[in-house]
């Protein structure tokens, strides 16, 4: 009980409710609310201007580039109920202008973005509007529809009627047409997006709402970022309390963070430090060769600030996750790619980001590349560069924040092996030549019931790092949990080896709720949620959970 009775005094705090409005009555959705926080958009005298980010999420293996438009998660949303209007007063200029209405957030499952209930207009020329709708069953939207549009405004007011299951559109006063509603808005909840497809800024200029006929509408807007952390049985607060003090953290995603009350609440209440899991991977933060899009990623920093939590930083250099325009530049460019990159996201971060995971995942698969390359995946930065991009990584990391801890983070190093025996001497040789590393994290997946991590073996790992002058952490755990009992035993045990170890300085989860678990099945709907994580799809604690706690109580 005590654990729900804080939940509750959270989400209290989190959210400002204003009152029911009347049908006749419009709601500002502009005025007094927050705009700035939202990724490719920036508040004027005139409005927000919406600049182009073309963001796209490409798959593991680089291919594709599914469409990642930003959603205003900071800022206002509605509660609605019944009948409603909502008008934009829309300034182009040359600018495309895309407008989208979600029924629910959208989540991005490393790296997929799982598409919900929505609506998308998008204002192409003086002559078109185009309406799409998604459905939450599908990545591709149900219905796709063109309207003519008769208006060469320079200043156009795009309004949508819901009423009685059909969405009605008008400009400047004409009716274009009208599309059903596919029960979009059936979980009573509106939040918005802009976005942008033309190299020119478009700017909304005035965004209202208000009911029709019986229907409600009430706004919500966000307050105060800091929330209650004081649980003395959380598990920050036990590992707080040792003579030696442990950092427990988790990897972390914007939207339900900043989106989602029961997410928001744990995460503040529960961990220490917290590693973007997306937010700052290349694709998401530099999604163009000019452009940087940290908005994101800011608002987890500020939330964490804002209540005592660290930011380890996720991840710099990684042969995945790489905008399309990374992966096309040209060899004899990336190193300046590279190079740039990492001094302008560790530079827009210094003294915010504690650590970062400078080098992701450099280790292969393959065992031609034990025998030929020193165990180092042949991904784009290594083509480029060789064994090399790991030292200038490093050292352009340091050069831009010399006061934050640079990790490299690899899966498997749990196990003895060739891949334990290639990162040692990887790791030697860094040392030996100065390069400025601080430590090593150790992923710690166990994707499948077979698959066992040996503390002991795990705890000798650690000491020889220690040996070497580095540190360690747990960076990116989650257990399968088809036997409870056994995913208890494995996260308390990598615990334990943790906590006493003194140069294991954190134990983070890869993720906090199987909700939003990056084990989710790709591309399945409906959604296919996995088990790996310390609570359940509907955030109640597991057996790991009291586990945990026991272990950080000894």
């Amino acid at each position: 009980m005590k654990f729900f009775s804080l939940l509750f005094l959270c989400l209290l705090i989190v959210f400002t409710v204003k009152p029911v409005v009347a049908a006749s009555e419009e709601v500002d959705l502009m005025k007094g609310q927050d705009w700035a926080h939202m990724a490719g958009s920036s508040v004027e005298a005139d409005g927000v201007h919406v600049t182009r980010l073309d963001r796209k999420i490409v798959n593991q293996d680089g291919s594709g580039g599914q469409p990642n438009p930003p959603v205003n998660t900071y800022g206002p949303r509605l509660s609605v109920s019944g009948n409603f209007s909502i008008k934009a007063d829309i300034k182009r200029g040359s600018g495309r202008a895309i407008l989208r209405f979600y029924g629910r957030l959208p989540h991005i499952y490393d790296e997929w973005r799982a598409e919900t209930p929505s609506l998308s207009i998008t204002m192409s020329g003086s002559q078109k509007l185009v309406a799409q709708i998604w459905d939450g069953k599908s990545d591709e939207p149900i219905e796709v529809k063109d309207f003519d549009v008769e208006s060469g405004n320079e200043i156009q007011q795009l309004k949508v009627e819901r009423h009685g299951g059909w969405l009605s559109f008008f400009v400047d006063g004409q009716l274009l047409g009208k599309l059903r509603d596919h029960k979009i808005f059936a979980s009573k909840t509106l939040w918005f997006g802009l976005d942008n497809s033309s190299d020119k800024d478009w700017v909304l200029q005035d965004l209202r709402a208000n009911g029709l006929g019986s229907g409600q509408i009430i706004l919500i807007s966000q307050s105060d970022l800091q929330l209650p952390h004081d649980d003395e049985d959380s598990l920050r607060n036990l590992a707080a309390s040792r003579d030696r003090p442990l950092l427990i953290g988790a990897a972390v995603a914007s939207g339900p963070l900043m989106g989602d009350d029961n997410y928001r609440s744990l995460a503040v209440n529960q961990f220490s430090i917290f590693t973007p899991e997306n937010d700052f991977k290349p694709q998401f933060v530099h999604p163009a060769p000019q452009i940087y899009s940290f908005e994101d990623g800011d608002n987890i920093v500020e939330l964490a600030r804002a209540n005592d939590i660290g930011i380890h930083g996720h991840a710099l250099v990684f042969g995945e996750a790489n905008p399309r325009w990374m992966q096309a530049t040209p060899i004899y460019q990336r190193q300046q790619v590279m190079v740039d990159h990492i001094a302008n996201v560790v530079g827009h971060y210094r003294g915010q980001v504690v650590e970062w995971d400078v080098v992701n995942e450099p280790l292969s698969d393959d065992l031609d590349d034990y025998k030929n390359h020193n165990g180092l995946r042949r991904h784009l930065w290594w083509q480029a560069m060789g064994e090399g991009y790991i030292d200038l990584a490093f050292r352009t990391a340091h050069q831009a924040d010399p006061n934050t801890q640079l990790y490299l983070n690899d899966y498997g190093l749990e196990f003895d092996g060739q891949r334990w025996e290639a990162l040692l001497g990887l790791l030697s040789r860094l040392k030996s030549d100065g390069v400025p590393i601080d430590g090593v994290g150790f992923q710690a997946h166990i994707y499948r019931s077979s698959d066992q991590i040996d503390p002991q073996v795990l705890s000798r790992h650690i000491q020889i790092l220690k040996q070497l002058g580095l540190k360690a952490r747990i960076s990116e755990m989650d257990v399968h949990g088809g036997d409870k009992l056994a995913q208890s035993k494995q996260y308390s045990e990598v615990l334990e080896a943790c906590q006493s170890e003194p140069n294991c300085t954190s134990f983070t989860t890869w993720g906090i709720s199987d909700l939003y678990g990056s084990t989710t099945s790709l591309h399945t709907y409906p959604l296919a949620f996995g088990n790996n994580l310390i609570w359940s799809a509907n955030f109640r604690p597991k057996p790991v959970f009291r586990a945990m706690q026991a272990v950080l109580n000894e």
